[in-house]
């Protein structure tokens, strides 16, 4: 087998293992993830700044203040997500999920700074 052969095979392998690992990722999302997709993907970004704030305290990158005001400041985008959707029948729209994803762009760039 020649090295073209060899990289295209293993191209191959590799984009049929992805998609086998992604295909029962997908299925697990629930009934409301599926129902309420911006409110998913705004909850996904604020779960994962969550994150990132406990690993740069752990990491001496924050201070304990500074992770104190930054959750604070995912909790306000949480409850304000929340009271949007439960003025549309538990969704929020398109313009509102980009109004929070900017605040939670601010947010983002001050965490490990």
């Amino acid at each position: 087998m020649n090295k073209s052969t060899r990289t295209v095979l293993m191209a191959s392998i590799v984009a049929v293992t992805l998609g086998a690992l992604a295909a029962p990722a997908m299925a697990d999302d629930t009934k409301w993830q599926k129902d309420h997709p911006r409110r998913e993907q705004v909850n996904n970004r604020l779960k994962n700044q969550n994150q990132r704030i406990k690993q740069e305290r752990k990491e001496g990158e924050i201070t304990k203040g500074q992770a104190k005001q930054l959750h604070s400041e995912d909790h306000a985008m949480r409850q304000e997500e929340r009271t949007m959707a439960s003025t549309n029948g538990g969704h929020i729209t398109k313009a509102e999920q980009k109004s929070l994803n900017q605040q939670e762009n601010q947010v983002s760039k001050q965490i490990g700074k």
